[in-house]
C-alpha cells in the first residue's frame, strides 16, 4: 500500500509539558484509521501537527513527502476540527457554494447536501442560528467541500443525534470506497470498534497499541466460548484441550477462556464434546483500552 502520511520520531513540547512524545506513524492511502486516548493523551495536538497547524518540536511530519504547510498538500486535505467557525451572517447553503468556490475540483453541491442530510429548510438557515449538532454537520461538509485525498476528523460525531450519526458514518464509508484516507479521533469507542480498520491508541504523548480492532482486543482481553450441554461434560477435560486456558459454569452455561476462539471451537467439535446454544465474546473495545492503560500505569 501507499504511505501518504509519515511522522518519524515525532515530539511536542509545551512550556514544560511533553504532549507527544517521540512518536513514529505511517497512514496508508485508503486507511480509516481511529485515534484514540484520554484527555491529554496526545491525539489532538498529533493531528494539529499532521495538518501544519502546529509545528513538531522534534521530528519530520510529512504528507505526500511534503510539509504539512505546502500548498499542494493543503490542497488535498479536509479538515473538522472541534470548534467550527464560518461566516454567521450567511445561509447553510450560501456557506457551502462559496467554500465550493474555493477549490478547482469540488465535490458537487448536491453530493455535499446528501452526504449531510441538509433539509430544504436547515439550507436556509443562517449559520448562527444553527444547533451544535448543525454545525459539525456544516463541519463535515467544509471539510469535503474540495474533495481532498485525506480527511481529518477530531471527535466528528459530538452533538449530533443519531441519525445524523448514521448517516455521518455511512457517508465515511462511501469516501473510504472512492480511497479517500480517513483519520479521526473519538471518545465513542463504538464508532471507532465498528468504523475503523485500525486504531491506535495514545496514552500520555506515547503510541501504547496499534493494530485492527479486533487484534487490539484478541492480544489484551479474555476470551470466551459459552455453551449449553446436551450431556455431561467434565471441566478438567475441557482444560486439557490445546489454548483453554479455564473453564467454568456461571448460570447454567459452561465457559471456556481462550485467546485463540476459533482453534479451540475447532478442536471442541473434534473431539466430540456435545456442544449446543453456542456464544462466542470477543471482547470490547472499552474493555480492551481500559486493559491497556492499566497495565501501562503500572509499569
Amino acid at each position: 500500500m501507499e504511505s501518504i502520511i509519515e511522522l518519524k520520531q515525532v515530539s511536542k513540547l509545551f512550556k514544560n509539558k511533553t504532549a507527544v512524545d517521540q512518536i513514529s506513524l505511517s497512514f496508508q492511502k485508503g486507511e480509516v484509521v481511529a485515534i484514540l486516548g484520554p484527555n491529554g493523551a496526545g491525539k489532538t495536538t498529533t493531528m494539529m501537527m499532521m495538518l501544519g497547524l502546529l509545528e513538531p518540536t522534534d521530528g519530520i511530519v510529512q504528507l505526500f513527502g511534503k510539509h504539512p504547510k505546502e500548498k499542494s498538500v493543503r490542497e488535498k486535505i479536509g479538515a473538522l476540527l472541534q470548534e467550527v467557525s464560518v461566516i454567521d451572517a450567511l445561509k447553510v447553503r450560501e456557506i457551502l457554494q462559496l467554500f465550493r468556490s474555493y477549490y478547482s475540483h469540488p465535490l458537487s453541491y448536491e453530493e455535499l447536501v446528501v452526504f449531510t442530510g441538509f433539509s430544504k429548510d436547515e439550507l436556509q438557515k443562517r449559520a448562527n442560528k444553527l444547533s451544535g449538532g448543525q454545525k459539525r454537520r456544516l463541519g463535515f461538509a467544509l471539510a469535503m467541500a474540495g474533495n481532498p485525498d485525506v480527511l481529518f476528523f477530531d471527535e466528528p460525531t459530538v452533538g449530533m443525534d443519531v441519525t445524523a450519526r448514521k448517516l455521518f458514518w455511512n457517508t465515511i464509508n462511501e469516501l473510504k470506497n472512492r480511497g479517500k484516507t480517513i483519520i479521526f479521533t473519538t471518545h465513542y469507542l463504538q464508532e471507532a470498534d465498528d468504523s475503523a480498520e485500525r486504531i491506535i491508541l495514545f496514552h500520555e504523548g506515547k503510541v501504547i497499541g496499534d493494530g485492527t480492532p479486533r487484534n487490539i482486543k484478541t492480544t489484551l482481553l479474555k476470551q470466551s466460548i459459552s455453551f449449553t450441554a446436551k450431556s455431561t461434560i467434565h471441566f478438567e477435560d475441557l482444560k486439557t484441550v490445546q489454548n483453554v486456558t479455564d473453564a467454568f459454569e456461571k448460570d447454567g452455561r459452561i465457559y471456556v477462556i481462550t485467546d485463540k476462539i476459533d482453534e479451540v471451537l475447532t478442536d471442541l467439535y473434534k473431539v466430540g464434546f456435545p456442544l449446543q446454544n453456542i456464544e462466542i465474546d470477543r471482547g470490547r473495545l472499552e474493555d480492551a483500552f481500559e486493559q491497556l492503560v492499566e497495565n501501562r500505569e503500572a509499569i
